[in-house]
């Protein structure tokens, strides 16, 4: 179960990898500060949520059984979910985090309002 934990977070953390490429390259015509703040909003909940992900399972992968001697066993069952409530019951917060800002983030830039003249004065913006 380790190693399908540990390829679980690495497809997880390339994901996030490619989503952070995909966002960074896509470009995006902002007229106000809010904008960009909430589109960088956006990605950074995006690309967390994935990574944050990753993270939940390399945490899992890294449950082992306490040992005073230092050779702990990989735990399974309940006994795993024991410690790992114990180590790292916050850590599904960090996830619901970026959830959070992720969706925040998407629902007000898509509720800001949207200029009838551009910068220029000629017309309306682009895409509407």
């Amino acid at each position: 179960m380790n190693r399908l934990e540990w390829a679980v977070a690495a497809v997880l953390g390339l994901a996030g990898l490619r989503s952070l490429v995909h966002w960074i390259r896509r470009p995006f015509e902002g007229t106000d500060v809010a904008d960009h703040l909430l589109f960088a909003g956006f990605v950074l909940g995006r690309v967390g949520s994935w990574w944050s992900l990753a993270g939940f399972f390399a945490l899992s992968a890294n449950t082992r059984n306490p040992d005073p001697l230092g050779g702990g066993a990989t735990l399974a069952g309940r006994a795993f979910v024991e410690e790992f409530r114990a180590r790292a019951w916050w850590y599904p917060l960090v996830v619901l985090g970026f959830l959070a800002v992720q969706f925040l983030a998407g629902f007000f830039l898509g509720r800001r309002p949207v200029d009838t003249v551009d910068a220029v004065g000629a017309g309306p913006p682009r895409g509407v």
